[in-house]
C-alpha cells in the first residue's frame, strides 16, 4: 500500500514537470510566429518601398521605342533617298534615249536593205550604152525600178496620196493653181497632179501638189 502511493506520487510529479514544458512550448512557438509575422510585413514595406522608387524615378522618361526621331537624321536620309531615286531617273534616261536610238538605226538599215535590190537594177540600167540600147528598153528598165522602190517602201509603211479627181483637201493637197471648172459638181476638185504626196504609216511626209477646179 505505501509503494503503491510513493509511485503515484513519482507519476504525478512527473506529469507535472512535463506540463510546464509543453506550455512554454506551445508559447514559444506562438512568440515565434508573432516575430516572423512581424518581420514578414518590414520586409513586405521594404520591398514594396524598393519597388516604388524605379518607378517614380522612370515616371520622367519616355520609352525607348518612342522616342522622337533626330530631325537632322531624318533630313539626311530623305536627302539620300532623293540622290539615290535622282540617279535610278537618270539612269533610266539615258537608257531609254540609247534603246530609242538603237531602234531607229535598225529601222533604217532594215529600209536601207528592201532598196538594195532596185538600187541594184537602176545601177545596171544606168550603164546601157545609149547607142546600142534601145529607148523602150530604157523605159520598161526605168518603170521596172520604179515598181520594185515603190514595193520596197510600201512594205516599210509607205501609202501615196491618191489625190486625182478627189475634192481639195487642204490637209493632203498643195494648190499651185486653179483651172475652170465644166459644172459646180467639179468645183474644189483636183483637175491634175504636179507631183504625187506620200504618207508614212498614216503620217503625212508630204502633200500632193495639184491644180484644183474653180466653177465660175
Amino acid at each position: 500500500m505505501r509503494d503503491h502511493k510513493r509511485h503515484d506520487r513519482q507519476h504525478g510529479s512527473t506529469t507535472a514537470d512535463e506540463q510546464p514544458q509543453a506550455e512554454g512550448g506551445a508559447d514559444g512557438q506562438t512568440n515565434g510566429q508573432a516575430d516572423a509575422s512581424a518581420a514578414g510585413g518590414n520586409g513586405v514595406g521594404g520591398d514594396g518601398a524598393a519597388q516604388a522608387e524605379p518607378a517614380s524615378s522612370a515616371g520622367g522618361e519616355a520609352p525607348a521605342g518612342e522616342r522622337p526621331a533626330d530631325p537632322a537624321s531624318e533630313l539626311q536620309g530623305m536627302r539620300e533617298r532623293y540622290l539615290r531615286l535622282a540617279a535610278e531617273f537618270e539612269n533610266y534616261r539615258k537608257r531609254v534615249e540609247r534603246e530609242r536610238g538603237e531602234s531607229w538605226v535598225r529601222a533604217q538599215a532594215q529600209l536601207a536593205e528592201r532598196l538594195l535590190e532596185p538600187l541594184d537594177d537602176l545601177q545596171r540600167i544606168a550603164d546601157f550604152d545609149p547607142a546600142t540600147t534601145a529607148s523602150t528598153a530604157l523605159h520598161e528598165g526605168a518603170e521596172m525600178v520604179e515598181k520594185k522602190f515603190l514595193r520596197a517602201l510600201e512594205a516599210a509603211g509607205l501609202e501615196e496620196i491618191d489625190a486625182a479627181g478627189k475634192k481639195f483637201d487642204p490637209t493632203q493637197h498643195e494648190a499651185l493653181t486653179t483651172a475652170p471648172a465644166e459644172s459646180e459638181e467639179e468645183d474644189e476638185h483636183v483637175a491634175q497632179v504636179y507631183r504625187k504626196g506620200y504618207r508614212f504609216k498614216g503620217v503625212l511626209l508630204r502633200p500632193a501638189q495639184v491644180v484644183v477646179k474653180k466653177h465660175g
